[in-house]
């Protein structure tokens, strides 16, 4: 791993003429549209605010108890965690070279070479695009789905225990309402990304904050609260087979339970789609995705075994007749603080501080999914191109912010049909956008092999070796992810994902022979108009 000196180049903007990233965008062929404010701190704060912890391993604790328990959990963080790196850098070393909002799609087109950049770059922006709404819904308009009715289902669960909890005669809101809280929540943060990038990098910074504070109080607050507490026997080797899916094999169980942590692991190339907007984004962009990733996983250990220190009875925290109606975290929180003091006020709080870092991860997400829109658009990939593609008086795309928004609404109407198809989403969420992190690494360590020039960041001569484990992780996930959750398999347990995944694929590569491979030319260059 090195970093090379990198000599400042002039270019067309003023202050900017002496910004690396500005010089390496001019050499790429692009205008300086969006406006470059963001520091290193605030670049990290993005991809850092998506990953979110908070968000991912509080909306997914079911899963890590239900698939393996404490064990799987307190190993597998760090078994996805080390692979998720091994990502990570390898997209580093890439988002170096090329510093461009497009990301992953334009880094697969130049990788692929002349012959199959249309195609490869086509694919890979359609996996990317898709599926970040996801997360908060996740590829990048998935995930944003995913991370803002996970908000919703939270806020429906504070609700219930304000007003009596499950057992108590407490109000649980209907999925009608919780749509309501979702569209609402979208709604906010289509305003918020409406701002300037100054009021942004506001934001992402204090989302950055509070993930930090709030993953140190809670992980310190809930085990001292509880007065009941796990051993460190039981947190560091109690393997959970007890479940009701009818899954008895100790390896099929903990491959399971590591979708929660390479579900939270995600969302980090939030750094490179706004590298057009950060100093010095080819060598600030690869700061950005390396040190999100690696804070967020020391982070997120630390508030996994605190949280786990704090479970005694997995098989009622699941459980649906508990006040928290199974949602396993909540009922930790509020079950701890009425242990003690008579009354689970304090843990309401507590899933207040966790509801706000929610809101932060949605709210990077969509600022993420705009920016890749805008992008995509600028090289006349998407429907109606020149009108995602504006950008307003404060060189903000507000247009593609609106549209972000009101596709991650539309993925969520899904959960009033079928919960099991929202999932089947969420699922596209991991496997989807993992599969774009991929596509531009394979590329790289295959076609373009010897002609990559590298950036100011660059693995010298562990780049090839990295960008392999790398892709045959995503390969691996891919085909673990896509196994079945239970047993006997039925339209109400089948794993939707390979048909989820299957399907995008599908409309992917179709719309690309029917229509797109007559006009579709790959990343367009717009440093003359």
């Amino acid at each position: 791993m090195a970093w090379k000196e990198e000599i400042n180049s002039d270019g067309a903007h003023g202050e900017s003429s002496l910004d690396s990233g500005h010089a390496r965008l001019h050499e790429l062929g692009y205008k300086q549209e969006l406006k470059r404010d963001l520091s290193v701190l605030s670049n990290f704060a993005f991809s850092f605010s998506i990953i979110s912890v908070l968000t991912g391993i509080t909306t997914l604790y079911n899963t890590g108890l239900r698939y393996g328990g404490p064990l799987a959990m307190t190993y597998g963080w760090f078994v996805a965690g080390g692979f998720t790196m091994m990502v990570g850098l390898s997209m580093a070393e890439i988002c170096s070279s090329y510093p461009t909002s497009g990301g992953l799609y334009y880094w697969s087109a130049r990788l692929s070479g002349a012959k199959w950049a249309p195609f490869a770059s086509w694919m890979t922006g359609w996996f990317n695009i898709v599926g970040q709404p996801l997360k908060t819904f996740s590829c990048q308009w998935a995930v944003t789905t995913s991370v803002d009715f996970s908000l919703a289902q939270l806020i429906q669960v504070i609700i219930l225990l304000s007003t009596g909890g499950n057992n108590g005669g407490g109000y649980l809101a209907s999925k009608y309402v919780v749509i309501l809280f979702h569209g609402g929540i979208l709604l906010i943060h289509a305003i918020i990304n409406s701002f300037s990038i100054r009021w942004l990098s506001f934001f992402g910074q204090l989302a950055a904050a509070w993930n930090v504070l709030g993953v140190f109080v809670l992980m310190i607050l809930i085990p001292c609260v509880a007065t009941e507490k796990a051993s460190a026997k039981f947190v560091f080797t109690h393997f959970n087979t007890e479940n009701d899916s009818g899954i008895h094999s100790k390896v099929y169980i903990f491959v399971l339970g590591l979708l929660m942590s390479q579900y939270t692991l995600t969302g980090y190339d939030a750094s490179a789609h706004m590298t057009e907007e950060t100093k010095n984004a080819d060598i600030n962009g690869p700061k950005g995705i390396i040190s999100a990733i690696g804070i967020s996983i020391i982070a997120g250990w630390g508030y996994l075994l605190g949280i786990t220190f704090a479970v005694t009875n997995i098989p009622y925290l699941l459980s649906s007749d508990n006040d928290a109606g199974g949602y396993a975290i909540a009922e930790v929180f509020y079950l701890g603080f009425k242990s003690r003091y008579g009354s689970g006020v304090g843990g309401i709080i507590c899933l207040g501080v966790v509801a706000v870092a929610i809101f932060f991860c949605g709210m990077s997400s969509v600022t993420s999914n705009s920016r890749m829109a805008y992008a995509f658009s600028r090289d006349g990939a998407m429907p109606f191109s020149s009108f995602w593609h504006k950008v307003n008086h404060q060189d903000v795309p507000r247009n593609a912010v609106w549209l972000s928004a009101f596709i991650s609404f539309c993925m969520a109407l899904t959960s009033l049909g079928s919960l099991v198809a929202f999932q089947a989403m969420v699922s596209i969420a991991t496997i989807g956008l993992y599969i774009a992190y991929a596509l531009p690494i394979f590329f790289r360590i295959t076609l373009a092999r010897k002609s990559f020039i590298p950036g100011p960041f660059n693995l010298g001569r562990y780049g090839i070796l990295v960008g392999w484990v790398a892709v045959l992780w995503v390969a691996i996930i891919t085909v673990l992810f896509s196994l079945p959750v239970a047993y006997p398999i039925s339209r109400d347990t089948l794993n939707y994902t390979p048909v989820a995944v299957g399907g995008l694929l599908l409309l992917t590569v179709s719309s690309w022979f029917l229509s797109a491979r007559h006009w579709f030319r790959g990343p367009i260059t717009n440093i003359n108009t």
